[in-house]
C-alpha cells in the first residue's frame, strides 16, 4: 500500500514538473499550448489518449474562461483529483502572472516605442505558432468529408462574425451536425447521470457576494475582484477575447490605464510563456498604482484570482459528469464535429491576427520561416521566440 502511495506521489511530482516546464516555455497561447500538452502528456507520459485530450480541449472551448488553464487543470483533476488540480493551477499561472506583475511595476521606466520595435517579430511568430497548432491538430482529427466541411465552415463563420459568442456556437453547431450520425456508434449500457452542483453554486455565490460587497463598501480591491471575476465569467473564446474585454473596461470606461500602457502590456505578454489571461495581473497592478508598490502587488494578485477562478469552477463542475455523458451515442458522435470546428476556429484566429500585417513583407516572411522551422526541425519554441527578440534588438537598438 505504501509503495503504491509513493508511486502516485512520484507520478504527481513528474506531472507538476511537466506543467512548470510548459509554463516556462509555452509561448503562443492556447492553440500552441495544446501541441505541448500532446507532446508531454499524450506522447511522452501517456497520461491520456490524444482523443481524450481533444475532448477536454473542445469542452473547455465551449465554456467561458482560459482554455489552456481549464484543460490543464482538468487533466490534473483526472490524474489526482481536486488537490492535484489546484496545485496544477498554481504552478501553471504563477510564472506568467508574476512576470506580468513585475512588468507593470517597471513599465513606467520603459520606452514604449522602443518596446514595440524590439518585439516586432514576436507577433508574426505567434501567428505562425497558431497555424502550426492548426496543422498538428487537423492532421489528427480531420479524417472525413464531413469533418473537412465543418472545419472550413467553422473557420469562415469565426472569421466573418468576430463575436466572443461565436466560439461556443460554432463548436456546438459542429457537434450537433455529427451527432446525427449516432447510429454509427456502438450501443452501451446507460446509467443515470449524477450531477454535483457544488462548484456551479460556488461560482454564482462568489459572483453575487463580490457584487454586493463591492457596491456597499466601494472598496477598490473588492470592486477590482468583481470586475475581473465578471470578465472571466463571460470570456468565451480564450485569451484573444479577454484582451478587448479588459481594454473596454479598464482603459476606455474606467481610465485606470492609458491605451499606450495597455498596448505595452500586450507586447510584453507576447514575450511571456504560459496563460494569455495573465495580462490581467498587469492591468490589475496598474489599476492600483495610487496605492503604491504594495497596492500594485495586491492588485496583480486580485486580478489573477478574479480572472482565473470562474473558468476553473466551471470546468470542475462539468468534468465530473462529462464521462457519464459519453455513454450516449449522440454525444460520442458529436466529438467528430466538435474537434473539426475547433480546428476551424484555430485557423480563423490565425487569419484574423494575420490581417493587420498582410501588407508587411517582413511579417509575412517571418510567419513563413517560423512555420517551416516548426514543421521541419526540432528547435524548441522558446529558442525561436528568443531568436526573434534578439533580431528585434539588433535591428532597432
Amino acid at each position: 500500500m505504501l509503495f503504491f502511495k509513493k508511486t502516485r506521489q512520484i507520478r504527481y511530482f513528474i506531472f507538476l514538473k511537466d506543467v512548470l516546464t510548459i509554463a516556462l516555455t509555452g509561448f503562443g497561447g492556447a492553440n500552441v499550448h495544446l501541441t505541448l500538452f500532446i507532446k508531454h502528456f499524450v506522447i511522452k507520459r501517456k497520461y491520456l489518449t490524444e482523443a481524450e485530450l481533444m475532448e477536454l480541449q473542445a469542452l473547455c472551448q465551449i465554456l467561458p474562461g482560459p482554455t489552456s488553464t481549464q484543460t490543464l487543470t482538468a487533466i490534473g483533476f483526472k490524474l489526482g483529483g481536486p488537490v492535484l488540480a489546484y496545485l496544477t493551477l498554481f504552478v501553471w499561472i504563477l510564472p506568467a502572472s508574476t512576470l506580468m506583475a513585475l512588468a507593470a511595476l517597471g513599465v513606467a521606466y520603459v520606452d514604449k516605442d522602443l518596446l514595440l520595435k524590439v518585439t516586432f517579430f514576436i507577433k508574426p511568430m505567434g501567428i505562425a505558432f497558431i497555424f502550426y497548432a492548426a496543422y498538428v491538430i487537423g492532421r489528427k482529427v480531420i479524417d472525413s468529408k464531413m469533418s473537412w466541411v465543418l472545419m472550413v465552415v467553422g473557420a469562415g463563420l469565426a472569421f466573418m462574425y468576430r463575436s466572443p459568442y461565436i466560439t461556443p456556437l460554432v463548436i456546438l453547431l459542429g457537434g450537433l451536425v455529427t451527432s446525427l450520425k449516432f447510429e454509427q456508434q456502438e450501443k452501451r449500457d446507460k446509467n443515470p447521470i449524477k450531477i454535483e452542483w457544488g462548484n456551479f453554486i460556488l461560482w454564482g455565490g462568489i459572483f453575487a457576494l463580490a457584487i454586493t460587497v463591492g457596491s456597499i463598501t466601494k472598496n477598490l480591491p473588492v470592486r477590482l475582484f468583481e470586475n475581473f471575476y465578471r470578465n472571466g465569467s463571460f470570456a468565451f473564446g480564450g485569451g484573444h477575447i479577454v484582451k478587448p474585454l479588459l481594454f473596454n473596461e479598464f482603459v476606455e470606461f474606467k481610465n485606470y490605464l492609458t491605451a499606450d500602457e495597455f498596448l505595452s502590456g500586450i507586447a510584453i505578454g507576447e514575450l511571456i510563456p504560459g496563460p494569455t489571461f495573465s495580462i490581467a495581473s498587469f492591468v490589475g497592478s496598474l489599476s492600483m498604482r495610487e496605492w503604491g508598490v504594495s497596492g500594485q502587488v495586491l492588485g496583480a494578485g486580485i486580478a489573477a484570482l478574479g480572472i482565473f477562478m470562474p473558468g476553473i469552477l466551471m470546468i470542475f463542475f462539468v468534468v465530473r459528469f462529462w464521462d457519464q455523458l459519453k455513454q450516449y451515442r449522440a454525444v460520442r458522435a458529436s466529438l467528430e464535429g466538435i474537434n473539426a470546428a475547433s480546428t476551424g476556429l484555430t485557423i480563423a484566429a490565425g487569419i484574423s491576427l494575420f490581417e493587420p500585417m498582410a501588407t508587411s513583407t517582413l511579417s509575412m516572411w517571418t510567419i513563413f520561416v517560423t512555420f517551416i522551422l516548426l514543421i521541419s526541425t526540432k528547435i524548441p519554441s522558446y529558442f525561436i521566440i528568443i531568436g526573434g527578440l534578439v533580431l528585434g534588438v539588433i535591428l532597432n537598438v
